[in-house]
């Protein structure tokens, strides 16, 4: 790792990117795009008699382009990433750049999807209030912003501790201390905008349409990380010259 150039973190980060993108794309085309046609089917028959005006383009168009959006997303996501492991991979508590790479997609995942997504769940076509999206936005970010916050005073805990002589395991286990707290008291005090769920939605229909957009992110983070750490492990360990 200390031979590559930001250029070369740069393109492994990219290429795992376009991994995770594909990925998550066709997670999305298996289990989310289904949960959002049988929300469309009740949409549209609690508008029927009703005028309204034909979508610019269709369903078919709309699949596609929603995953070269995801593709495009994760690998414009890919090349921050690479960025940040570039700044802090000496900070980053592991042996190897596979084990560092994973841990930092981890950390990614949860706190740019999971914390999110537990306290502002994603809703299928036909839930929420249009007049609660700017609200909704500006507290999803700044939940983010608040989640990258706390990560980062963990890592300076652990910092903090190195510099003492306590062993390792103690430095691991208070740091993902300081972070487990941290979330549990942004997911407890962070405001939330209610929404009504409309009587003609399932709420089987709901829960699955949740858990099917969380698994889509889950299957982006994953396959970045481990395509990232690979990309970065050399392909031939080498061989020790006797004296």
């Amino acid at each position: 790792m200390t031979s590559l150039t930001l250029g070369a973190v740069l393109r492994r980060a990219a290429l795992a990117g376009l991994f995770a993108g594909v990925a998550a794309s066709i997670v999305a085309l298996a289990v989310v795009e289904p949960q959002i046609d049988n929300a469309l089917v009740i949409e549209e028959a609690r508008s029927a008699g009703s005028t309204h005006e034909d979508p610019v383009f269709g369903r078919s168009t709309q699949v596609v382009g929603g995953m070269i959006a995801a593709i495009a997303v994760a690998v414009c996501l890919a090349l921050v990433v690479g960025v940040v492991f570039a700044r802090v991979r000496h900070r980053l508590p592991a042996a190897t750049d596979f084990g560092r790479a994973a841990l930092l997609a981890f950390l990614g995942f949860t706190t740019l999807a999971l914390l999110p997504g537990l306290k502002y769940p994603a809703n299928p076509p036909g839930v929420g209030d249009p007049e609660t999206v700017t609200a909704r936005t500006v507290q999803y970010l700044t939940l983010i912003a608040a989640a990258v916050a706390i990560t980062w005073l963990a890592f300076l805990v652990h910092d903090r501790l190195a510099a003492r002589p306590w062993p390792p395991a103690y430095r691991a286990a208070i740091g993902v201390a300081v972070a487990a707290v941290g979330y549990t008291a942004l997911l407890m005090t962070w405001p939330a905008t209610p929404d009504s769920v409309p009587a003609d939605i399932p709420a089987a229909l709901l829960w699955d349409f949740r858990l099917a957009s969380l698994a889509e992110l889950a299957a982006l983070w994953t396959v970045f990380g481990l395509s990232f750490g690979l990309l970065l492990t050399p392909r031939r360990v080498p061989v020790a010259v006797a004296a």
